[in-house]
């Protein structure tokens, strides 16, 4: 076996490639599309590389065939609480079930890695945003959401012999929608509601420019500040909102208000792997017009949980019950198709966001990934994430 670093077009395809023997047997796996991944590797359309880079790896067999891949990238902007050391990631790792396969890839990673200064590697993690292709799938080996990794289960083996060592866990819960409420968040929901101060309502595509001022003042209170989260300004939630506007089911995002004061959001979307998984990876002219028939004629059984969020003076008082309530009153029905409900993940570092999570009703955990982290210095004591508070 050899490895090769992807250079031309022709190996750029290949890397693409590289799943489709490792998943060819198995029921659920969904490939991603290939634009999606293409544009992590994309200067234009990857805003990481204004402070970072990447490379990438194949892995090829003794007949010149692809076995495996990897990516590397530094990111100045990469970091987490506690770190004391230049942190690297590595992700899009997929390889045949072999360790020594696997090592050579992690090997070329961490020499490239090493050479960037860094003195350890996070992985499998993305080159930009937390909230696509994050972490190893360890539980529940089910069909992935839209952007979420997936792995067949002796990828942890083939991490875990190496030398990583879980830096944290990534948590997803999940609700059956159709059932009825929990009675303890009914009796929270009806509490607000004979105050006869708050109402609610789901967005309209008709109205998107209130909205996004909505969702603007709503997320600048409850997270800007926290965890290195920066304020958003109304024309770029705008600009968000049009972006989603085909996709957007109108139904499953809602707005709470107090006295006309937007003060809380439930942004959900249809899981858009429930349509991708039929495209096989393509999303090209005649793909486009083949999703837009199944999106109008296929029925998607999930939706997915994107931003929940109150703001802090309401926090802990039943609003989170009330816009729970409300959506629910609409999501039980028929004018909502879906069955089946997913949060997307929350560390496990974070007890806050875990218990508001718990607090929903009636939820279980659907899967657990995690995101491992491997220090080249192998006698300097390892210290996982810590606990936020």
């Amino acid at each position: 076996m050899q490895i090769q670093a992807v250079t031309k077009p022709a190996d750029e395809a290949a890397f693409l490639r590289v799943p489709q023997a490792i998943y060819q047997q198995d029921p659920h796996y969904i490939r991603p599309l290939n634009k999606d991944i293409k544009e992590v590797f994309d200067p234009k359309k990857n805003k990481a590389f204004r402070t970072g880079e990447i490379q990438r790896w194949l892995l090829l067999d003794e007949q010149g065939r692809p076995v495996g891949r990897i990516a590397a990238f530094v990111n100045s902007k990469y970091k987490n609480k506690g770190d004391d050391v230049p942190v690297g990631g590595i992700g899009f790792f997929e390889c045949i079930n072999q360790q020594e396969a696997a090592n050579m890839l992690f090997d070329t990673a961490k020499q490239w890695l090493m050479q960037e200064g860094m003195q350890a590697m996070d992985g499998p993690i993305n080159f930009g945003e937390r909230d696509r292709w994050w972490g190893l799938v360890t539980e529940g080996f089910m069909e992935p959401l839209y952007g979420m990794n997936y792995n067949p289960p002796y990828y942890q083996d083939l991490f875990e012999q190496y030398g990583f060592q879980p830096f944290y866990r990534q948590i997803c819960f999940g609700m059956k929608p159709k059932d009825p409420i929990n009675p303890k968040i009914g009796e929270r929901h009806a509490a607000i509601e004979a105050t006869g101060e708050f109402h609610s309502s789901h967005i309209r595509k008709n109205q998107l420019e209130k909205f996004a001022a909505d969702f603007t003042e709503v997320y600048n209170k409850a997270w800007a500040g926290h965890g290195g989260l920066k304020q958003l300004s109304k024309d770029q939630v705008l600009i968000m909102f049009k972006k989603m506007k085909p996709v957007m089911d109108e139904k499953v995002i809602w707005f709470v208000y107090h006295l006309e004061k937007p003060v809380g959001i439930f942004v959900n979307l249809p899981d858009l792997n429930q349509w991708f998984k039929y495209l096989n990876g393509h999303f090209g002219l005649w793909h486009k017009i083949y999703f837009l028939l199944l999106k109008t004629f296929k029925k998607n059984k999930k939706f997915t949980g994107l931003v929940f969020g109150i703001v802090p003076e309401w926090q802990g008082k039943g609003v989170d019950a009330y816009m729970i309530g409300e959506a629910h009153k609409l999501i039980k029905t028929d004018q909502v198709p879906y069955t089946e409900y997913e949060m997307q993940w929350i560390g496990d570092f974070n007890p806050k966001m875990l218990n508001v999570a718990l607090g929903l009703g009636d939820v279980y955990t659907t899967r657990k990934l995690t995101t491992y982290r491997y220090l080249f210095d192998r006698n300097k004591p390892f210290v996982p994430h810590p606990v936020l508070v």
